[in-house]
């Protein structure tokens, strides 16, 4: 389970202009990232916590900022 960041701020961080998102919306986000971040590193050997790995890289990347939640 992660812990940090909280899932508070980054419900907040992928919210747009003071509105929060939904948690279903955090989820997608961050498995979407993390299916990114798996592909990226296809051709390397992994073991059974990778994806664990690849979650908790896309959970501090949504932290910072650097990942947006754009409705269509």
């Amino acid at each position: 389970m992660i812990n940090n960041p909280p899932v508070d701020v980054l419900i907040d961080k992928l919210g747009a202009e003071g509105e929060p998102v939904s948690r279903y919306c955090l989820c997608v986000v961050a498995s979407k990232r993390a299916r990114q971040i798996i592909e990226q590193n296809a051709g390397q050997t992994s073991s059974g916590n990778e994806i664990l790995k690849e979650l908790a890289v896309a959970s501090k990347e949504i932290a910072e900022g650097k990942i947006k939640c754009v409705k269509d």
